[in-house]
């Protein structure tokens, strides 16, 4: 599809994504699945400032190459890890994440998910992670029309930053 075909959706007002995924695609996390939480997680500035209300900053997150991230931490089992035994600083044992659960927040890199944002021309446009379709459980198993709820997965503040881009990882 050409560029100029495909969708804008105006997420919020004056704030339109291009949108280079299926229109039709579904997601809803699905539980037990944490592929996404096996990953460092990027935190812009806004994020980093609101994890300091919920969070020990000095314990839960480090910086590489100049950006914030929350750290990867080895975890004593074997679900809900990557390979190397690691997952989210935040990823509690019963699978479920500290800052949703418990603050009913998480950082704009996570609600993204199984997004991908990137800046093109000046515009923001989104596709999704294509490991997400061989690793998350949650593509295409309900009603909720990513397309349709668009605000759910890109926090405003996308909008007001340089570089947007998802895919940056630790």
């Amino acid at each position: 599809m050409d560029s100029d075909e495909l969708p804008r959706v105006e997420v919020y007002p004056g704030r339109e994504a291009v949108v280079e995924f299926d229109p039709d695609l579904t997601f809803e996390c699905v539980e037990g699945c944490t592929w996404c939480c096996q990953h460092g997680v990027l935190l812009y500035d806004k994020d980093f400032l609101e994890l300091a209300e919920r969070a020990d900053l000095s314990a839960a997150t480090t910086q590489f190459r100049g950006e914030d991230f929350v750290i990867r931490e080895e975890k004593d089992r074997d679900d809900h890890v990557a390979d190397d035994g690691a997952a989210c600083y935040f990823l509690r044992e019963d699978g479920l994440c500290e800052l949703h659960a418990e603050h009913d927040w998480k950082p704009a890199r996570c609600s993204v998910f199984p997004l991908e944002v990137y800046l093109e021309d000046g515009e923001i446009r989104v596709t999704t992670r294509d490991k997400a379709w061989e690793h998350c459980e949650g593509m295409n198993v309900s009603d909720r029309r990513v397309i349709e709820n668009l605000d759910a997965f890109l926090p405003e503040y996308l909008w007001e930053l340089d570089d947007p881009v998802t895919k940056r990882e630790l």
